[in-house]
């Protein structure tokens, strides 16, 4: 398929490859990566920067079989690459089996969340990428392999930023159904927050924190808590539980969000803050994210307060959260318990020039910034201890730099 005008979700990133393909087959997948000298993996296109972009040939999977392989023993599945982790949560419920975590949009495929280290939240809960035991991918020799945690290539090719090959399937771990409860509680102070941390992190499954960073340094905390456990809902950490169903941008209408007011459900439903059947925005947004260590965190956020008024002006929404150590060597949460502070910000172009301030204010803490999102970074493999492993890497998977790209080169060269 010849290449038209495309762009990311958000619009703001233009796809110039040559061509799009849709294999139909692995056999034909295999053909397509050996036959082009520069190809890129594109998934739903979630990314905001250069990640899936190419001069070449720009490959989707979604043509390949879609059935999903459980194994009730070991509690994995195999999942199609391009199923999006929303389907697939919905598709478990039905064999009694669920996913540990989804992210804040479960539109997202499985390999694009993996392989750029997206997560959920919740102090026990790793990254999506953490609950990977294998991946089945086409090389840049057109060869099908797969890589499990036997191999000692494992850690290194889970988040891969798509440099190793074009993913087929994902393995993953999977847990027995289970329901959630969500409650939101409203006007609830940043210093509450930042002096009562792990208090509110750790009081249920998952938790998350909503802010403008406006000048009344009110927020909202969204819990999502398990059905079988008691939660709170009285009057908690100066704010009071809403009454009526919320959307974590003032103003706006909630009703793409999953159900609230502690309305029991599945967990699939739950989870994620928009609902699966609803696109949960136009797309008129950028996004942030850095991922910093969880005992940096409390100091950074009341840093942050410092140049809130320029944040709080081109923001659409902050949401904090965290997630639990992983061994994965490009993960944001690689060695360290880990706390995400992302940004939503307006789409205007007043966001770019911020982005390397950002940076710079993140960095000495060992802030990592989301592969999927902007940033302006430097210096970026002195950050992760296995950087320099997974260049080593990709190079021997990808001797002629099939898959390399603009983004890729500027990651390498800090910017």
């Amino acid at each position: 398929m010849t290449a038209t005008s495309r762009t990311n979700w958000s619009g703001n990133i233009d796809f110039a490859a040559s061509a799009l393909e849709t294999p139909g087959s692995v056999a034909e997948l295999q053909a397509c990566v050996s036959r082009h000298d520069a190809v890129r993996a594109l998934g739903t296109a979630h990314c905001f920067n250069g990640i899936a972009a190419t001069r070449g040939v720009q490959i989707q999977v979604t043509g390949l079989d879609s059935r999903i392989d459980i194994d009730s023993t070991s509690h994995t599945a195999w999942v199609p690459a391009a199923m999006k982790y929303g389907e697939l949560a919905k598709a478990l419920q039905p064999y009694g089996f669920a996913v540990r975590n989804i992210a804040s949009l479960g539109h997202i495929s499985v390999a694009g969340a993996v392989i750029t280290g997206t997560h959920g939240s919740g102090d026990a809960n790793g990254t999506l990428s953490s609950t990977v035991r294998a991946l089945e991918l086409v090389t840049a020799a057109g060869d099908l392999v797969v890589i499990d945690e036997s191999s000692p290539d494992f850690c290194g090719s889970v988040v891969s930023l798509g440099m190793l090959g074009v993913v087929t399937r994902v393995r993953i771990s999977i847990v027995p159904a289970f329901d959630i409860a969500q409650t939101v509680i409203d006007d609830v102070p940043h210093a509450q927050v930042t002096e009562n941390f792990d208090a509110i992190f750790s009081s249920a499954y998952s938790v998350s924190f909503f802010t403008t960073w406006g000048p009344e340094n009110l927020g909202q905390i969204w819990v999502k808590h398990l059905a079988d456990h008691s939660w709170r809902h009285e009057e908690w950490m100066g704010g009071t539980p809403a009454t009526i169903k919320c959307h974590p941008l003032p103003g706006h209408d909630p009703i793409h969000c999953t159900e609230q007011l502690g309305v029991v459900g599945p967990s699939y439903e739950r989870l994620p803050h928009f609902k699966l059947e609803f696109t949960p925005s136009s797309g008129d947004e950028l996004q942030t994210e850095y991922l910093v260590p969880r005992t940096e965190a409390v100091q950074l956020l009341q840093g942050l307060l410092e140049f809130s008024p320029r944040i709080h002006e081109l923001l659409h929404v902050s949401e904090i959260r965290t997630m639990a150590a992983d061994d994965l060597w490009l993960s944001g949460a690689s060695g360290r318990d880990t706390v995400g502070i992302h940004f939503t910000w307006k789409k205007v172009p007043e966001v770019f020039p911020l982005l390397p301030v950002i940076d710079e204010y993140f960095a000495p803490a060992g802030g990592r910034p989301h592969w999927g999102k902007l940033f302006d970074a430097t210096a970026l493999p002195d950050r992760y201890s296995g950087f320099g492993n997974f260049v080593d890497l990709v190079e021997r998977y990808d001797p002629s730099g099939k898959f390399s790209n603009d983004w890729w080169r500027g990651v390498l060269g800090g910017g």
